[in-house]
Order: structure tokens, then sequence, then C-alpha cells
């Protein structure tokens, strides 16, 4: 009779412990994720994640083909001639790391800037950003390997008190 209180001790034990793993898994997944161009061009996401076990240090990378034109523009508010104008294009990134904390969750922003421009202005001249778009933004979690697609942002013209600029 022992015997079989014992082993149905260890069997119950057993089963205990397997009903519990459950409730130690991690299962990581994005609770929200969005994109907010800035006035100077600059393109935040902001994010949310669960899920992903206590006090964890969650890689994250958000990545975008980018379009940026540039001009110059005079002390009198205008782009004087079209050779002061560039458009600009390649692929951006920004990439932070971000711990989970107690709750497993990361709540974080990750910034992309336009690419850089190839001209010079001539004196009396500043460079000026006129508009810029960021398509296939795509931000990832690395440490875990998934990804959320945001779609695509558009600033339309960033001068419009600036003559041809736009």
């Amino acid at each position: 009779m022992l015997r079989k209180v014992t082993l149905l001790a260890a069997m119950l034990a057993m089963l205990s412990l397997v009903a519990a793993a459950p409730a130690l898994a991690v299962s990581p997944h994005f609770i929200s994720s969005s994109g907010t161009l800035n006035a100077n061009g600059t393109l935040t996401v902001n994010f949310k994640e669960a899920g992903l076990g206590t006090n964890q240090l969650i890689n994250y990378t958000v990545t975008a083909d980018a379009t940026a034109t540039y001009v110059c523009v005079n002390r009198g508010g205008a782009n004087p001639s079209a050779s002061n104008k560039t458009t600009v294009a390649g692929p951006v990134s920004a990439s932070g790391a971000f711990p989970s904390g107690k709750n497993g969750n990361v709540v974080g922003s990750l910034t992309l800037s336009p690419p850089a421009s190839n001209i010079t202005c001539p004196s009396g001249q500043s460079l000026q950003l006129a508009s810029v778009s960021y398509t296939n933004v795509t931000l990832t979690d690395t440490t875990n390997n998934i990804s959320e697609s945001l779609g695509d942002f558009s600033s339309g013209c960033l001068l419009p008190n600036v003559r041809g600029a736009c």
C-alpha cells in the first residue's frame, strides 16, 4: 500500500511540473508598432513587445529604403538654381537594445534619419531637406527574429515657403 501511495505521489508531482511548464514559456510578439514622420524629416518608430521573459536584453533594428531631396536656399528664401537641388536614395537603419524588465515587456522607440546629401551649397546659401520618403519600413526584434512591417511614409514638401524647393 505504501508503495502505491509513493507511486501516486510521484505521478502527481510529475503532472504538476508538466502543467506548470507553459507558465514559464516565453512567446515574444509585438503588441503595437507605429511610425511618426517628424518635421525635420526623421521617422520615429514606437513599439511595444511582450512575452519576452523577465530582465532580458532585446536588440531591435528598424530598416527602410529612403529617398531625400535637398536644396540650397539663399538668404532671400528661394532655391535659386536647379543645380542646387539633388535627390539621394539608399537604405537607412537604426538599432538599439532595451531591457524587458520584470514584466517581460519592452516599450521603446528608434529614429531613422534621411540619407545624407552629396551636394555643397555656395557661400551665402544653406543646405535644407525639401522632402523625404521611407518605404518598406520594417521593425525587427533581432534577438528573437520577429519582424513587423510598418509600411511607407512620405513627408511631402517640408519647405512650402521656399520658392523652387518642391
